[in-house]
């Protein structure tokens, strides 16, 4: 606690001195020679006041205004005399300038020289405590506030809330407040905010309620809260619409700011519209933060021509509004649009480059990506993470794993992610997860798609053990209970044959959305729980998720895998009326697959020819292999037919036809098919199997003797098979 001691025993200034370099630099010989000074001049009575001391005052707070702190400083230490202001002018001036070290010490030089800290100097300490943050420091200035009985004032009670709300020790901020809210009204607006930070909202919602004035300032704190918050956006604009029917206080533009960014969040166009009316009427529309909050809500609601008119009418756009259009323009996949906002900058910046050599990738633009990339005027590690990843789109691992080395003294999780998911790309799934290891060694934060891609990785090759592996990884991270890790979680248990986990998977994510659901009714039609499926969709739809097309492309394929044809075929003729989801080519082709699997050839192929899109190789594909388990040739003929339009050389109609005819006794039809085959030089991939032993997979086909421990497999097959015979 501060207190009237000496220099070498106070604690509060012991720790300024040794951990000087975590305050900031500390001039140690000059405090040295300053204590000398304070203890000489205090030690004098008759020390006169020279007549400047207020022109000082002065000359520091403009040196401390343009930055010249080293002057600042000079013109404080030449002064024969000080009075309280000169020492708050120096400790606010550094605590203005970040220089929190030097503020401290003054506090302890100050205090230790007899000089009284008035309410200015302990709001101004209590703002460094609150800044750095130093909890430890912060409550020896609320000891000595105490002390000197200063609490009560205004300034000094609202600087100690701000303190313990600023340090996440909401509990002391309570109590402050507790005990002064009824003589300072500042505290109510402290308190709000405090709650809203430790995002403790139910509690600052009793706070605004109770609130005796509520200003603008506190609604926006609000509806700020709820928009940041998961599910809260909802509760947000509610908040927003009873402020404009109460008549209290008019919006200003960081409330309309919020507003419509939470409007873009949820997607709720016709709203966000009303929000931008306001924003014209109130003049506001024009601002450099509202401007892109504009941009922002369009291209989250993908209307990207009212982005763009946006856009078009600033006089100066900055290279935030730029970078924001040319990204959604090219997630649209909109790259000319891109690059002509692009080319038209006054000023690129690297965030610009970076956008746009990866919008050259993803529409296969490869070759003016490295070249923007060569012509890079300044490269940063984003730009690298970038280019990493536009090298494994295309297949070049090596230029890639290039680029990874080049990052080694300053990669960041993107970095490694970059390059895990470039493996995975390019089906090295063994290598991307060797990779973790080592970035799991290398005590390298993991990120949620860290996860996500890995979990990928092992539903591809199928290894239960080194998704299970990753899971007890998962469990020790804040991203446990995340939707999109979990929905690769679940994807990877399904995937891997085991639904329970799953399952239980799927009951840890905190607020499941429409990817996640989805996933485990993939799940449960992968295992072919068509039943189970269908209970899964009722109960997505009580908890307001709104089915997408994905969805029922899962809920269609479980009702083939279980044969519930009726259920199905509901689905199907419903889906647009009752759950706004136009049926498109892949619910079709479902639909065929499900009437195919039971028998229902014709039925299928009505199907086909009513449907409102042109068929493809898939669908017919999945009629003729109906056709193949029902041994019905009439029907296969003439899907094979259609086919042979679409691709003059089908294989698997050819393979298939080939079957039908063979088990049909039609030898010469067989013998024709298989010719045609023999000249279209087809060969057939092996089929394999594989088997995980000691957290590797082990993959085997016909006649495939690269397997290191080939020949003691061998052996021992040998070995079993001719005991086989013997017990024979």
């Amino acid at each position: 606690m501060i207190c009237l001691v000496s220099v070498k025993s106070h604690p509060f200034l012991t720790q300024i001195l040794t951990k000087s370099s975590h305050f900031g630099t500390f001039k140690h010989q000059r405090w040295r020679w300053n204590s000398n000074f304070y203890v000489h001049l205090h030690s004098n009575p008759h020390n006169p006041r020279p007549p400047q001391i207020i022109s000082t005052n002065i000359a520091v707070n403009k040196a401390f205004k343009s930055g010249q702190l080293d002057l600042a400083r000079k013109l404080f230490d030449e002064m024969p005399d000080r009075t309280v202001v000169s020492w708050n002018t120096m400790i606010a001036g550094y605590s203005r300038w970040g220089n929190f070290s030097e503020a401290l010490s003054l506090v302890s030089a100050m205090h230790c020289s007899n000089v009284m800290l008035n309410e200015t100097t302990i709001s101004s300490i209590l703002s460094v405590c609150a800044r750095l943050p130093s909890p430890r420091d912060g409550k020896q200035v609320h000891c000595l506030v105490l002390k000197s009985g200063s609490q009560s004032f205004e300034l000094v009670g609202s600087s100690l809330l701000y303190f313990y709300a600023n340090c996440f020790e909401i509990q002391e901020a309570r109590r402050v407040f507790d005990v002064f809210h009824k003589r300072n009204k500042l505290l109510w607006s402290l308190m709000l905010v405090g709650y809203v930070r430790c995002n403790l909202l139910k509690e600052a919602l009793d706070v605004f309620n109770a609130m005796p004035i509520r200003d603008v300032v506190a609604w926006t704190t609000m509806i700020s809260g709820y928009s940041k918050s998961d599910n809260g956006c909802q509760k947000a604009l509610e908040l927003f619409w009873l402020m404009r029917e109460s008549g209290e206080v008019a919006a200003n533009e960081f409330t309309l700011d919020c507003v419509i960014r939470t409007c873009g969040r949820v997607g709720l166009l016709p709203e966000g519209r009303a929000v931008h009316g306001l924003l014209i009427k109130y003049g506001f529309e024009f601002e450099h933060s509202i401007s892109g909050a504009l941009i922002d809500f369009y291209c989250n609601c993908k209307a990207i021509r009212d982005a763009m008119r946006v856009y078009y009418r600033l006089l100066n756009p900055c290279s935030n509004d730029s970078n924001m259009l040319i990204g959604e323009l090219i997630m649209m996949g909109r790259i000319e649009e891109a690059e002509l906002i692009f080319n038209g900058l006054v000023q690129s910046n690297t965030a610009s480059y970076n956008l746009m050599i990866k919008g050259y990738s993803l529409s296969g633009r490869i070759e003016d990506s490295k070249k923007l990339f060569d012509e890079m005027p300044q490269r940063n590690l984003a730009s690298l993470n970038t280019m990493i990843s536009v090298y494994s789109r295309n297949g070049e691992m090596d230029k890639a794993l290039e680029l990874f080395e080049e990052t080694k003294e300053e990669r960041n999780p993107v970095t490694w992610n970059s390059m895990i998911s470039g493996y995975i790309h390019n089906d090295q799934h063994e290598n991307a997860l060797s990779l973790y290891v080592t970035m799991h060694s290398s005590s390298i934060s993991q990120t949620r798609s860290t996860f996500s891609a890995l979990f990928h990785a092992c539903s591809c090759l199928g290894s239960l053990q080194q998704g299970q592996l990753l899971h007890a990884h998962l469990i020790k991270t804040p991203f446990v209970s995340n939707a999109y890790v979990g929905t690769a979680l679940v994807d990877m248990y399904s995937k891997c044959g085991s639904i329970t986990d799953a399952q239980a998977s799927f009951i840890c994510i905190s607020y499941p959305n429409v990817a996640a659901w989805t996933a485990l009714i993939n799940g449960y039609a992968h295992h072919g729980l068509g039943s189970e499926a269908i209970l899964l969709l009722e109960r997505m739809l009580e908890q307001g998720i709104n089915p997408n097309a994905a969805t029922f492309v899962g809920v269609l394929s479980a009702c083939a895998h279980a044969g519930l044809v009726n259920e199905g075929m509901r689905f199907i003729h419903t889906m647009k009326e009752s759950y706004g989801v136009t049926p498109t080519i892949e619910h079709f082709t479902c639909a065929v697959d499900l009437l195919g699997r039971s028998g229902c050839l014709q039925e299928a192929e009505e199907i086909i020819k009513e449907m409102p899109t042109e068929a493809d190789s898939f669908i017919w594909v999945a009629l003729l292999n109906a056709c193949w388990f029902w041994m019905d040739m009439k029907v296969g003929e003439r899907v094979a037919k259609k086919m042979f339009t679409l691709d003059p050389k089908p294989l698997s109609a050819y393979v298939i036809m080939s079957n039908i005819y063979a088990v049909l006794g039609k030898w010469g039809e067989k013998m024709k098919v298989r010719k045609i085959l023999r000249g279209l030089k087809v060969k057939k991939d092996c089929g394999c199997s594989w088997i995980e032993i000691n957290k590797g997979v082990h993959v085997f086909s016909v006649q495939d003797r690269t397997h290191p421990c080939c020949n003691a497999i061998y052996s021992t097959l040998g070995h079993l098979t001719a005991n086989c015979k013997l017990n024979y």
